[in-house]
């Protein structure tokens, strides 16, 4: 066997004995914590918290920076579901029939038969990145508080079983690097917009 086929094939081996790992620490009370947190509409009052802390900062020029996170959102959702998913076919570990007796499903099983790269991934930490640039003056508390949320989202797609954790890992890359980019050409964007307004 190549060398390379069989690195893959350990760090499969791996990814997939992590997983059972992880996945297996489950209680009956954490299910229903998990499946609530995992869902993106749980996190209203931290939504809420990102618009104050924006136009404290920006004042009335806070919308730019709630419009450049939903761009931010829609390039990393695009990438993970539209290209990565496609392009690698890597099925999500509650579509492995080798786990079927062992994964634990408490949310049942997901939309789609893809994992790779993960979304929810992606998507938390894509904001996180940009937002703690953003939010410069409140240091370090955007930073703390949006990556504990990107990174407790993150593991519930574990705990429910639709994710490995390979594919959180390379979504948490996906997503750093989709919101390091932004930022940069948001600040560009920004100086010059801002400038021709004064």
């Amino acid at each position: 066997m190549p060398r390379g086929i069989g690195d893959m094939e350990r760090l499969s081996n791996i990814d997939s004995d992590l997983f059972l790992f992880l996945n297996g620490l489950h209680t009956d009370w954490m299910d229903k914590v998990m499946v609530l947190i995992t869902e993106m509409w749980a996190w209203f009052p931290l939504y809420l918290l990102i618009i104050y802390w924006t136009v404290k900062q920006y004042g009335k020029r806070w919308w730019w920076i709630i419009l450049a996170v939903c761009v931010v959102v829609l390039c990393s959702d695009q990438l993970a579901s539209h290209v990565c998913k496609p392009l690698f076919q890597r099925l999500r570990p509650c579509y492995n029939d080798d786990f079927q007796l062992f994964i634990h499903l408490p949310k049942g099983l997901a939309g789609g038969r893809y994992g790779f790269v993960s979304s929810h991934a992606a998507n938390t930490f894509s904001v996180a990145t940009f937002l703690t640039a953003a939010l410069k003056n409140y240091r370090p508390w955007p930073a703390i508080t949006l990556f504990l949320w990107a990174a407790i989202s993150s593991y519930t797609r574990i705990y429910i079983g639709y994710h490995y954790p390979g594919d959180i890992l390379c979504g948490i890359l996906l997503g750093v690097l989709v919101g390091t980019v932004t930022w940069r050409g948001f600040g560009m964007i920004q100086k010059r917009a801002w400038e021709s307004e004064q």
